[in-house]
């Protein structure tokens, strides 16, 4: 079974989508250490306990975000999705998981999704183009994020690399483990 949560153009700046599920969490900061800590990939920081920082690649404008709960691990995506990284995530009980874009200019929440241990991936296309088209009237840039219940925390994986932005962030937030 699946359930899309989210599917829609997602305006932001700097290229910010942060699931989020402590009532406290304001989406990232700045600090990329809090969120890559312990990390190897440079495109999803899961270390802050309290939300997730998913660095799309367009600096401002709109990015086609699709959210999916599934009870299973999928396959992975096709290959037109050039860049796949997964993260461990856990959502406490009691939570409610919100998304936000930077500063908190647009946001919503993601129902249906229960406490537990989660993994989570992220597959982007379009990423170099979302870089060179960063203020392009049209959507340039997709990603898919899909989570399911998982019991054992694994650390972070770089799954797949196909775009040079994808291996600028890794290079430059990443190899923090």
């Amino acid at each position: 079974m699946s359930q899309v949560l989210l599917d829609e153009v997602v305006h932001t700046d700097y290229g910010q989508f942060d699931p989020v599920w402590s009532e406290d969490a304001i989406g990232f900061d700045g600090d990329p250490d809090r969120y890559f800590d312990a990390q190897v990939n440079g495109l999803v920081g899961a270390a802050s306990g309290d939300g997730v920082y998913i660095n799309l690649a367009r600096r401002s404008g709109g990015s086609r975000v699709r959210v999916v709960l599934l009870d299973a691990e999928p396959p992975l995506p096709p290959p037109v999705f050039e860049d796949v990284v997964e993260v461990s995530i856990v959502i406490p009980g009691g939570a409610t998981v919100l998304w936000l874009s930077w500063a908190g200019e647009t946001s919503g929440e993601l129902g249906g999704i229960a406490p537990g241990s989660y993994r989570l991936r992220v597959s982007a296309r379009g990423r170099d183009g979302g870089r060179e088209g960063e203020l392009a009237e049209s959507v340039v840039d997709e990603y898919l994020v899909e989570l399911w219940p998982a019991a054992d925390v694994r650390e972070d994986a770089i799954v797949r690399v196909g775009s040079e932005d994808a291996k600028y962030w890794h290079s430059g937030w990443g190899g923090r483990r």
